[in-house]
């Protein structure tokens, strides 16, 4: 069987104050986290208090824009269009949670290698998701 990805309607994200920096960069085809400078922890989804230390003293880092699928679901009743919701662990050490894009649905697997690609929501916000370095062969 194959799902192959079909674009579908992204709502638009609801951004709390501060979250600029994250969705212009994703218009120009970057990914940022933020990063704490007391504990030096990396972490998604960006806020402005660490979740590990509870600093305020954290900062935006560019990422490095590949990961790992850690578990996913493809979606295909309940929805004009199926999608794959996924876990994706960055190379930078934040596990997030994103869309799968770009490929044959039935063909992702857990621990296979993404990259960011960013989509546009309804309203025209730039969202950050993930396709498949390569397709590996099942």
């Amino acid at each position: 069987m194959t799902t192959d990805h079909i674009d579908r309607k992204i709502s638009d994200p609801a951004p709390n104050p501060g979250d600029e920096p994250y969705f212009d960069a994703a218009s120009e085809g970057r990914l940022m986290i933020k990063r704490c400078n007391a504990c030096q922890q990396p972490h998604h989804y960006p806020r402005a208090l660490c979740p590990f230390c509870w600093s305020n003293d954290v900062e935006w880092i560019a990422a490095n824009r590949t990961g790992t699928i850690y578990t996913f679901s493809v979606t295909r009743r309940g929805t004009p269009t199926p999608y794959c919701i996924a876990y994706v662990t960055l190379d930078d050490g934040p596990t997030m949670l994103t869309n799968i894009v770009d490929t044959d649905l039935d063909r992702v697997r857990i621990g296979q290698r993404v990259r960011v690609v960013c989509k546009k929501s309804e309203g025209g916000f730039s969202i950050p998701m993930f396709t498949p370095i390569h397709d590996q062969q099942a």
